[in-house]
């Protein structure tokens, strides 16, 4: 059987399968949440700078819904990359990374307000499970470049900026402030 052989488009097109289940909770409940519990997450995280929570008051379903297309987009492009070069992609491998350690932030979030939070649902169900599924079939297929901190910070700075530049495009295109 050839290295190829492992893998399928599951692994690579199932990025973008379980990002958007993952995603589909966080607009059914992220704008909403986040309103609801804005005062109680001000005085409890005082450090936040007060511009980041103007920018969260004024978020609304619309321009997240417009935000969540963009990043589909972009999670689209990297799992077709992802396909198109047999998981081999470092675009791809970057995305998934990013993606995974996105779940991670949603976990910690949770266990700093103690509770719920909009994407950490399926975070442990979904996201942490498939990055770690898919990653594993990338390393017994011979694909996966190793993996280094400066990559988790690389992963991370991509979803990151996946996550401005989606919001930046959606408030363009919803007109909002």
């Amino acid at each position: 059987m050839k290295k190829d052989d492992v893998l399928g488009p599951a692994v690579t097109l199932g990025l973008f399968a379980a990002w958007a289940l993952h995603d589909a909770e966080e607009v059914a409940f992220g704008p909403r949440w986040l309103r609801a519990r804005l005062p109680e997450l001000r005085e409890r995280f005082p450090s936040v700078p007060e511009r980041a929570w103007r920018t969260i008051a004024a978020t609304d379903q619309r321009q997240f819904n417009a935000a969540v297309g963009v990043m589909g987009t972009i999670v689209g492009a990297a799992a077709v990359a992802g396909a198109r070069t047999g998981g081999r992609s470092g675009f791809y491998q970057g995305a998934l990374t990013g993606f995974g350690l996105h779940g991670l932030v949603h976990l910690a979030q949770a266990a700093a307000v103690r509770g719920y939070t909009p994407g950490s649902a399926t975070s442990p169900l979904v996201v942490v499970p498939f990055t770690l599924w898919a990653r594993g079939r990338l390393r017994r297929a011979g694909v996966l470049r190793p993996t280094r901190a400066r990559d988790a910070v690389a992963g991370l700075a991509l979803a990151a900026g996946a996550t401005i530049l989606s919001h930046t495009v959606a408030r363009s295109v919803t007109g909002a402030r």
